[in-house]
């Protein structure tokens, strides 16, 4: 949690400098640097299904808890806030496309007879979406940050003056990222004590616990810039984050697999690609209008609280190719 203070500190003494979409995407892509260091990390050990859960349970947090959060808490000190509702429906739409993505290798699956041809098609259509979602991923940044930056630029506040240097800020970034990079293998180490302890099963400190600890970072910058009514700047960094797991960190962790030999797929269970589908659903229909509130928020956390409820007692297991 200090390191996550430091992070939103770090981010907006960059966003004063740089402007707040540049400050959004550097949150979003060093908070999600851990995920990306933890994923490789399990990858390796081809622990596939704590990979699959970890994407899946950061992006359920940060669309669900992290903007809940930003909804109830920025809602309680202003009746109602406002956000560019072109960028946030561009964002929610990437979204939908990346539970696309999930969703068609699970009709894949069930259309599809069992044997060696099955799980071929399964692995080859895993590999191919993911070199479609880099690419959609780039274009989103070129949008982003070159041809519509003005949906994604909050107005800027003359009372608010850098407090450091820029050079100061981005080294703080990094040392941060690092930091919380060497503590990377030791949490996927105690996954399984805390499974055998706790009589839980892996699927839910996959997908609750895990992310809560990793988006720690973009939970309390997200909550801090909704006290200040920095809207865009917190929906950048909340649906942002969510759509950097999806569109860059998942397609870049099933190349891994694939150059490794570890049959990392687009192939998720039936139950989570719902979910999944659903919390997409919710957030369309709550950013449609452009603005929020304390009841909103509620909403979304209620959602979440829900769906964690739902995996503690649901018997998970790990999504069978080869069945």
């Amino acid at each position: 949690m200090p390191l996550a203070k430091l992070l939103g500190l770090a981010t907006e003494e960059l966003a004063l400098r740089t402007g707040s979409t540049v400050g959004a995407l550097l949150n979003s892509t060093f908070g999600n640097a851990v995920e990306l260091i933890l994923g490789f990390i399990a990858l390796k050990e081809g622990l596939i299904r704590v990979v699959q859960a970890s994407i899946l349970g950061s992006m359920l947090s940060n669309i669900l808890l992290v903007l809940g959060f930003c909804f109830f808490l920025g809602g309680i000190y202003y009746p109602e806030q406002s956000f560019n509702v072109t960028a946030a429906q561009t964002s929610s739409s990437l979204l939908a496309l990346t539970t696309l993505a999930l969703l068609i290798p699970a009709a894949f699956s069930a259309t599809s007879a069992s044997g060696d041809e099955r799980i071929a098609g399964i692995l080859n259509l895993s590999h191919a979406t993911a070199i479609c979602l880099l690419i959609i991923y780039v274009l989103f940044l070129f949008f982003q940050l070159k041809t519509h930056n003005h949906l994604y630029e909050e107005e800027p506040d003359d009372e608010e003056q850098p407090q450091t240097t820029l050079s100061f800020a981005i080294l703080l970034l990094v040392m941060i990222a690092a930091l919380v990079s060497l503590h990377a293998e030791f949490l996927v180490g105690s996954i399984e004590g805390i499974v055998e302890r706790w009589g839980i099963n892996e699927t839910f400190v996959g997908i609750i616990l895990l992310p809560i600890v990793g988006n720690a970072a973009e939970h309390v910058s997200s909550v801090t810039f909704a006290l200040k009514d920095k809207m865009n700047l917190c929906i950048g960094i909340a649906v942002a984050s969510s759509l950097q797991i999806g569109l860059l960190v998942t397609p870049l962790l099933v190349i891994a697999g694939w150059i490794i030999g570890q049959p990392m797929t687009l192939f998720f269970e039936n139950f989570e690609t719902v979910v999944l589908f659903s919390s997409v659903l919710i957030v369309n229909y709550l950013i449609a209008d452009g603005k929020s509130n304390w009841l909103e928020g509620a909403m979304l956390l209620v959602a979440y609280t829900i769906i964690a409820i739902a995996f503690l007692f649901h018997p998970t297991s790990e999504p069978d190719i080869h069945s």
